[in-house]
């Protein structure tokens, strides 16, 4: 979905990495309404990035997409960061592109909007590799490459005024963002063909009931909510967690012996890790584990 009042300047983002170790709010420099910024803050062993552009229901842009890439690799290497909440700033999640920019790229070479979709697709490529748990928050609209962003998440919090729509068929557009590979895999064709070709509109309690949203809040909360599913992760083994993450990510396009190859690789490997022992001792001895 692609807002029509967007402003024609494309988005901009301002995410640096924190100083390793430390993770904080990121200030705009000389910062409109019409600019959009990927807010870093932390809440324990969790980064929370927010959208921020509320005022245009925090639309995309090709920075952004760089910042959230930037964000993630600065996170994957920073071990006090076990899990990233990805939210919108104000009453929505995200709307999606621009259309006023689109139409700009229309009068642009082909390679200018085929660029930015490769940035897009980077940034949620970034998701779904990343070995620590990532969490979408939702509130309100979570349209177009906003939807493709929720569903690239490992976990989906939304509020029960959360509304998901694949709407580019309503402007002579076609998915991007991976939204029609997930929706294919988890729904089925009839019901995916509905939400892709008719951009029909889905409500947080029915994506929940078709197993796309794992938990719902009370509008408002989708982050507090979030939150409290992190620190239950947080308290993991977070190469177990990798183990399994990856184990998912691969187990559609393996075979069964193949996928077996891979659980015993992993098992094996963790079984040796140092937090493999713990978990083991801290069970028996009927104690809280304490890992790395």
């Amino acid at each position: 979905m692609h807002e029509e009042n967007q402003d024609e300047t494309p988005p901009r983002s301002f995410f640096s990495p924190p100083p390793e170790g430390t993770f904080s709010a990121l200030r705009a420099t000389e910062r409109t309404p019409m600019n959009c910024s990927l807010k870093s803050t932390s809440d324990g062993g969790t980064l929370v990035l927010t959208l921020s552009n509320p005022e245009f229901k925090n639309a995309l842009g090709p920075e952004i997409y760089a910042a959230g890439v930037e964000a993630l690799n600065a996170a994957e290497n920073n071990p006090e960061i076990r899990s990233v909440v990805i939210t919108g700033e104000g009453a929505n999640f995200c709307a999606g592109g621009n259309l006023k920019r689109l139409q700009a790229n229309r009068r642009q070479p082909p390679e200018v909007q085929d660029q930015g979709v490769k940035g897009l697709h980077s940034w949620i490529d970034s998701i779904r590799t990343f070995p620590k748990p990532v969490i979408a928050a939702v509130e309100g609209a979570a349209a177009g490459a906003g939807f493709s962003l929720a569903l690239a998440c490992d976990f989906v919090v939304a509020a029960d005024n959360a509304l998901f729509v694949m709407a580019y068929s309503n402007v002579a557009l076609s998915p991007d963002g991976g939204g029609s590979w997930t929706l294919s895999r988890a729904l089925p064709r009839a019901l995916a063909s509905e939400l892709l070709m008719c951009g029909t509109r889905i409500d947080a309690q029915r994506l929940h009931a078709l197993g796309l949203v794992n938990r719902t809040a009370a509008a408002g909360n989708a982050l507090n909510e979030a939150l409290k599913l992190a620190d239950q992760l947080n308290a993991r083994a977070p190469n177990a967690l990798g183990s399994i993450k990856e184990l998912i990510n691969e187990a559609q396009a393996n075979t069964l012996s193949q996928q077996m190859d891979a659980e015993r690789a992993h098992f094996v490997r963790n079984l040796h890790h140092p937090n493999g022992g713990e978990g083991i001792a801290a069970f028996l001895e009927k104690r809280p584990p304490t890992y790395l």
